[in-house]
């Protein structure tokens, strides 16, 4: 393997990089007693009374109030754990045929993987979309007692 040296970088620059060892946990990395099995998400979840499998799922309206309308039901219905509503953003996609251009207001939601279908039918129900943004993303890493409070609050 080429040294520091030889790719240019300074003393500094290159101990800050180190080589990948199996089974080392590099310096800075996260606590890996505080991260989920970074497994396939898409492989069977524990079995009954292992550990939540927590996501956070990104929808879009365009409007803050309809916005805030979907987070509070959600929570209401305890389908979410938090719900965060964003600053308005500029969406760019193509629709009908055509590039269009739209302000949008994001929502994130904090729930687990066993709630995942009833927020997803809450948010159909409660969006005026036609083919609403409904992205669901496994978090595989994250405090304990956050994850923990997810699962406590979507039961």
């Amino acid at each position: 393997m080429p040294s520091g040296d030889q790719l240019g970088l300074s003393a500094q620059e290159s101990s800050r990089h180190e080589p990948f060892r199996p089974g080392i946990v590099p310096a800075g990395a996260p606590d890996p007693q505080r991260c989920a099995s970074v497994t396939d998400p898409y492989e069977p979840p524990e079995p009954a009374g292992g550990p939540a499998r927590c996501l956070t799922v990104l929808t879009t309206t365009d409007d803050e109030a309809k916005a805030q309308e979907l987070a509070r039901g959600a929570i209401a219905a305890r389908v979410a754990a938090c719900a965060q509503v964003s600053a308005p953003v500029t969406s760019v996609y193509r629709w009908a045929g055509a590039v269009e251009t739209s302000r949008e207001v994001q929502v994130l939601f904090k729930t687990t993987e066993a709630r995942y279908d009833a927020l997803e039918a809450h948010i159909r129900a409660a969006h005026d979309y036609d083919t609403p943004e409904i992205i669901a993303t496994p978090v595989v890493c994250g405090s304990a007692d956050y994850l923990d409070w997810i699962a406590k609050e979507t039961r």
